[in-house]
């Protein structure tokens, strides 16, 4: 088999490694949210999670400000509300609003979850060290709410430029791990 080159503007769409979220803020009385696909677990317990949030965001000025968010975990279902919120600039529209998301309240931070996701996760800011260098937040979960009702969840997956990966079917191999 012949290899090709493949050029490094790419690369990041081979490597994305978990679906796509709605990361969600509160901040002055304004609960915001955009889609996030460039973040990774970094521990298990207490869980980290690593994410990288553009300075250009007003997620990261309420992020800088007020250090917690909420990452909500979005199925395929509604992939349009995830598109738009992608697309379109807090500072402009209230996302909410425009994609018809319905905000819960968390239990642990002032930031909203998101009804329609099948999961959300509760977080605050516990690392700032590579946020000067590369807009690198590390986030550790206070609480985690997930939908019993949702047994196969077909979240959505960026492989980059307008292109994604509809979660599929399930395996399970041979690990040593519990």
């Amino acid at each position: 088999m012949a290899k090709r080159s493949y050029p490094l503007s790419k690369v990041y769409g081979l490597l994305e490694p978990g679906p796509v979220v709605l990361l969600t803020t509160s901040h002055k009385g304004k609960a915001n949210v955009m889609a996030m696909s460039w973040h990774m677990m970094m521990e298990f317990e207490p869980p980290l999670v690593g994410c990288l949030v553009s300075g250009r965001h007003l997620i990261f000025e309420a992020l800088m400000a007020t250090r917690q968010c909420v990452i909500n975990i979005p199925t395929a279902d509604i992939a349009d509300k995830v598109i738009g919120c992608g697309n379109t600039s807090g500072r402009r529209v209230d996302k909410f609003k425009a994609f018809g998301l319905t905000s819960l309240p968390a239990k642990t931070v002032d930031a909203p979850l998101i009804a329609e996701c099948y999961a959300n996760l509760e977080c605050r800011v516990a690392d700032t060290r590579l946020v000067n260098r590369y807009n690198f937040f590390v986030l550790e979960v206070q609480k985690a709410w997930i939908d019993p009702a949702c047994k196969d969840p077909r979240t959505l997956h960026h492989r980059g430029r307008g292109y994604f990966m509809i979660a599929g079917e399930t395996v399970k191999l041979a690990s040593k791990a519990k």
